[in-house]
């Protein structure tokens, strides 16, 4: 039986149940849809992707707040409860980006230093014109290459 392009793409597609267990972490996917995980982690857009999903979560938490009785100026008082910490969720997510992408490439069996393709690519022409004008980095300059605090 042969496959149409459809049926190959929704294969290595997760559904939806998949795609929310898999964007905060509870699942891993199966090994057929590496490559899309690859490319949600680490190709274009990647950061936008990871932000929006960490943007949802803290709604919730912070939601019941705004359900506080207060005697006036409601809006001050809500906001002034809930967007601090909002706000402070959102720069701990985008601070630690990296740091989470790259665990879920390496939980997904994925070279962690994908996240920066995007990024080499980038500065490759940067690259090459320092390597014409003062000649390749040394040896023990190559850990540099890795934006992996941890490695």
């Amino acid at each position: 039986m042969h496959r149409t392009e459809e049926e190959t793409t929704s294969a290595t597609r997760p559904n939806f149940l998949q795609t929310v267990a898999y964007a905060y972490g509870f699942r891993r996917l199966p090994a057929s849809m590496r490559d899309w995980v690859a490319n949600d982690l680490a190709g274009p857009g990647s950061v936008r992707r990871f932000m929006i999903r960490m943007a949802i979560p803290p709604i919730f938490v912070l939601a019941p707040f705004w359900l506080f009785p207060v005697e006036q100026d409601a809006l001050y008082v809500h906001s002034t409860m809930t967007v601090p910490i909002y706000c402070w969720a959102l720069a701990i997510s985008l601070a630690l980006n990296k740091v989470w992408r790259r665990h879920r490439l390496a939980a997904h069996g994925l070279d962690p230093n994908l996240v920066d393709v995007l990024k080499r690519q980038k500065n490759a022409q940067v690259d090459q014109d320092y390597i014409a004008r003062f000649g390749p980095r040394p040896q023990e300059a190559e850990y540099q290459k890795n934006s992996n605090p941890f490695f």
